[in-house]
C-alpha cells in the first residue's frame, strides 16, 4: 500500500531535507519526500492513495514523554475537580455527586488544586464529612502527591491514632486537637486505597480506549505512560494495551514505564526494555526519588524558603535507592526517576554512578531545581532529562515563595539544560497537567499561563518555537532509543504526522497556539483521528 501525502508545508525536523511539500508512504513508513511535482512524478503513477493537505502545517508526530494514560482514563470513571477555583465549587460537586452515590459507595475524585482557589485553603475533614456524610471519600490532588479523605473514608480504612505509616507518608494531623485533617500524603495514601473497590477489567479497558483516542485527537502519536500500579499491575496493564492496541489498532504507540514493585513481574514473563513491537513496548522501570512542591515534600539540598528547617522527603534512604536500583540492573532495565528537588537527582545521579549503563538511556524525571553541577553531570548521553514544560503555568507564582530568588533562577530551566547538552524530552505528566502538547510548548515558548501578559517566569530560559516542537518530537524517540526509528520525517522511519490549522512557525505571536486546532493525527501513514470541520 503506497500513498502520498501531497500540499502540505511539511517541517520534516530532518536537516538533511528541513522542508518539502509532500511525502511517500509504503508499509508504514516514509520512503520519500520532497515537492509536490518531484514526487507525483517519482510515484504518482504508482499510488494507492493521494491526500490533499490543503497547504496545512504538518510536523513530525507529536510524542508525550510522560503522562499516566491509566489516570486519564480515570478521570471518565470519576468526579473530576481540575480547573476548580473555589472550595466553595468543589465542595458543592462533591455534595452533588455524594447525592447520586448509596449509603457505603466510594467517591472518588482527581484533579483538585487548592492554589487556584480564591476563597479559602484545603477542605477541612468537618467540610468534607457534611458534604458527603453517608459515604467515604478519597479525592486526589492534581499532582498525585496528597488526598483528602472524610472520616467515613478513615472508619472503613480502620484508622486509628497509633496506625502504622507507610514509609514516606503521613496523615496530617490537627496541630491542637491531634486528630485526622482529611489530608493524606504520598504512600500513606496506601492505607486508604487498599479498601476501595477494585474497576471491573472491562470498566478499565473502555475507559482506556476513550483516553487513547482522547490523546490522539490532541495531535500526540507515542506515549510514554506509567500504568501498573493504577491498571491491576504488570499483567493487566500489559493485556489491556495488547487488546487495544495490537489487536484493536487504535493506532497511538504506548511505551510503558514499570513501577519498580514489579520487577519480578518483567524477570517472570521475560521482558525486557523494547520488549513489544512498533506500536507497544516495554520501557523503564519507574521510581520515585521525592514527592512536589505543593506539599513541601520534594527533597531539596537547602531549606524551603518559606519553611526553615524543612528539606522535603525522600521516598527512599541512599541504600535502599541503590538496591532498588540495582535490582532493575541485574535485569538489565534502565530506570526512570521522578526527581523534582536537586537532592532527590543528586541523590539518583550518585546511585548511577556507582552502577553499569543499561543499554537503555536512564531518565530523570521532572528536574525543576538544579545546580551548575548536577547540570553537568546531566549531560551525559545515556541520561535523559524528562522534563514538563507546562509545570511553569501551575506553580508559578507561587512556587518562588518555597524556593526563594537565589534558588529560583536555576529552577524550570529548560533552556540552560539543552544548550549544556542535556538530552530533554518534553511530557505533560497528565493529568498533572493537560495532556494538550500544543500547551506545553506555549508555555516553553512563552514561560506564562494563556491569558498572561507579561515577559515570562524566568524569561531568559523561554525555547524558540522551533525547540519547544523538537522537544516533543525528534527529542520525543531518544528516551526509548528510537532516535532511528521516529522523530523526525525521514526516509525509513515510521510515518507519524501531526496536521495543524496555522503555522507555528510563523506566527508572530505565540498565543495564536492557543487558537491552533489538530486537523489531523496520522500514525502509520493512516489518519487516526480527522478535525470534523463545519
Amino acid at each position: 500500500m503506497r500513498k502520498i501525502y501531497t500540499n502540505g508545508r511539511v517541517y520534516t525536523f530532518d536537516p538533511c531535507k528541513p522542508y518539502v511539500q509532500a511525502v511517500v508512504i509504503e508499509n508504514g513508513r516514509f520512503i520519500d519526500m520532497g515537492t509536490n511535482e518531484e514526487m507525483q512524478l517519482q510515484w504518482g503513477s504508482t499510488a494507492n492513495e493521494m491526500v490533499d493537505l490543503h497547504g496545512k502545517t504538518v510536523t513530525p508526530g507529536l510524542t508525550d514523554s510522560h503522562l499516566h494514560l491509566s489516570m486519564i482514563a480515570n478521570k471518565f470513571l470519576i468526579l473530576d475537580l481540575t480547573g476548580i477555583t473555589s472550595k466553595r465549587e468543589m465542595l458543592e460537586k462533591i455534595r452533588v455527586k455524594a447525592s447520586t452515590l448509596k449509603p457505603g459507595e466510594w467517591l472518588l475524585g482527581t484533579g483538585w488544586d487548592e492554589n487556584l482557589f480564591t476563597d479559602g485553603m484545603i477542605p477541612t475533614i468537618t467540610e468534607l464529612d457534611y458534604a458527603a456524610p453517608h459515604c467515604p471519600l478519597f479525592l486526589t490532588r492534581i499532582c498525585s502527591h496528597a488526598h483528602l479523605v472524610n472520616t467515613k473514608a478513615l472508619e472503613v480504612s480502620q484508622y486509628h491514632p497509633s496506625i502504622t505509616i507507610p514509609e514516606g507518608g503521613s496523615i496530617v494531623l490537627d496541630e491542637v486537637t491531634k486528630t485526622p485533617t482529611g489530608v493524606v500524603l504520598e504512600s500513606a495514601s496506601e492505607l486508604i486505597k487498599r479498601y476501595i473497590p477494585e474497576r471491573s477489567y472491562d470498566e478499565l479497558k473502555n475507559a482506556m480506549r476513550e483516553a487513547i483516542q482522547y490523546t490522539m485527537e490532541k495531535g500526540l502519536t507515542s506515549v510514554h505512560t506509567n500504568d501498573p500500579l493504577y491498571l491491576g499491575g504488570l499483567d493487566q496493564t500489559y493485556k489491556i494495551y495488547d487488546e487495544l492496541l495490537n489487536q484493536e489498532k487504535l493506532g497511538l504507540r504506548c511505551n510503558l514505564l514499570i513501577n519498580h514493585e514489579f520487577l519480578e513481574d518483567l524477570k517472570k514473563n521475560g521482558m525486557y526494555a523494547g520488549y513489544g513491537n512498533d506500536t507497544l513496548q516495554i520501557g523503564a522501570v519507574k521510581i520515585f526519588a521525592d514527592g512536589a512542591f505543593g506539599r513541601r515534600t520534594a527533597l531539596l539540598s537547602e531549606p524551603y524558603s518559606d519553611a526553615p528547617g524543612e528539606y522535603g522527603e525522600a521516598m527512599y534512604d541512599q541504600d535502599a535507592l541503590y538496591e532498588i536500583v540495582r535490582s532493575a540492573r541485574d535485569l538489565s532495565m534502565p530506570i526512570a526517576v521522578h526527581t523534582i528537588g536537586d537532592k532527590a537527582v543528586e541523590n539518583v545521579l550518585d546511585v548511577l554512578d556507582k552502577l553499569p549503563a543499561a543499554s537503555h538511556r536512564d531518565r530523570i524525571i521532572h528536574v525543576q531545581v538544579l545546580q551548575e553541577e548536577l547540570i553537568n553531570r546531566l549531560a551525559n548521553p545515556n541520561i535523559i532529562a524528562d522534563i514538563q514544560p507546562r509545570f511553569i503555568v501551575g506553580d508559578f507564582p507561587w512556587v518562588q515563595e518555597r524556593l526563594g530568588e537565589k534558588r529560583i533562577g536555576l529552577s524550570y530551566a529548560w533552556k540552560t539544560l539543552m544548550e549544556a547538552g542535556v538530552i530533554c524530552a518534553g511530557g505533560s505528566d497528565s493529568p498533572v497537567e493537560p495532556v494538550e502538547p500544543l500547551l506545553g510548548i506555549h508555555a516553553a515558548v512563552t514561560r506564562r499561563a494563556p491569558g498572561q501578559n507579561h515577559a515570562g517566569w524566568n524569561e531568559w530560559e523561554k525555547l524558540s518555537m522551533y525547540d519547544a516542537f523538537k522537544l516533543f518530537t525528534e527529542l520525543g524517540a531518544y528516551p526509548t532509543n528510537e532516535e532511528t526509528v521516529k522523530g523526525t520525517i525521514s526516509r525509513g522511519k515510521l510515518a507519524d504526522m501531526t496536521v495543524y490549522s496555522k503555522n507555528p512557525f510563523e506566527m508572530e505571536d505565540p498565543d495564536e497556539l492557543l487558537k491552533t486546532d489538530i486537523d489531523m493525527t496520522i500514525i502509520g501513514g493512516e489518519i487516526k483521528y480527522h478535525r470534523c470541520i463545519s
